[in-house]
């Protein structure tokens, strides 16, 4: 199905959002991956936020201060697509227990953006898969109004866990995806129709 004609029907609207940054990152295949698998879908449309191209400024004003030179230009390329999303999800690497600064500044960067929407994540790492850092960024998000999806998609060794063409080896990794997409379209439903009746009260 084509994506005028996923719109026409309403569908929901998701941003996802690449938040590595580093030299030779593996967000890339782990974001193609998951598009491939809302591309399948008839109920939702993806935009790629991708960090490395889409960077934001990492001074902030004063309050009441103003943006710095070409700041207003970096923020207009991100704030009106995460705005016009009816939910997100985040792809994750873990740096240190936590997730990456460049992720945490596009976090920061917004606010009324995340009020009263689902978020998903797809993380990967070494050992923990990146699970602490989801689980690092369920209470920032929480701050910002935002509803977490508690089913999640992780990569253990994520370098060993896709072959050359970028599919994962467990097919596990599939399932999961399709459950964690299953419930951010639930919550994302509920929450764009909540949001139509009543503004979120912030």
């Amino acid at each position: 199905m084509s994506t005028e004609n996923k719109q026409d029907r309403q569908g929901l609207r998701v941003a996802v959002i690449a938040g590595s940054t580093r030299n030779g990152r593996f967000a890339p295949v782990v974001a193609d991956w998951l598009l491939g698998h809302v591309a399948t879908r008839d109920d939702m449309t993806a935009d790629l936020i991708d960090l490395v191209e889409t960077p934001l400024p990492t001074t902030f004003p004063s309050f009441g201060g103003e943006l710095e030179p070409g700041a207003a230009e970096l923020i207009a390329a991100v704030s009106p697509r995460l705005e016009s999303a009816d939910a997100f999800v985040i792809v994750t690497p873990e740096y240190n227990h936590s997730f990456p600064a460049p992720l945490k500044n596009a976090i920061d960067w917004h606010n009324h953006q995340w009020h009263g929407k689902p978020v998903g994540f797809v993380s990967y790492g070494g050992l923990s898969g990146g699970l602490r850092a989801v689980e690092q960024l369920r209470v920032v998000l929480a701050e910002l109004n935002a509803m977490t999806i508690r089913n999640t998609v992780s990569f253990h060794g994520a370098a060993q866990c896709f072959d050359a063409d970028g599919k994962p080896l467990d097919p596990a990794a599939d399932a999961a995806a399709k459950t964690m997409l299953d419930q951010l379209a639930w919550w994302a439903e509920a929450l764009r129709e909540a949001r139509r009746v009543r503004p979120f009260a912030a």
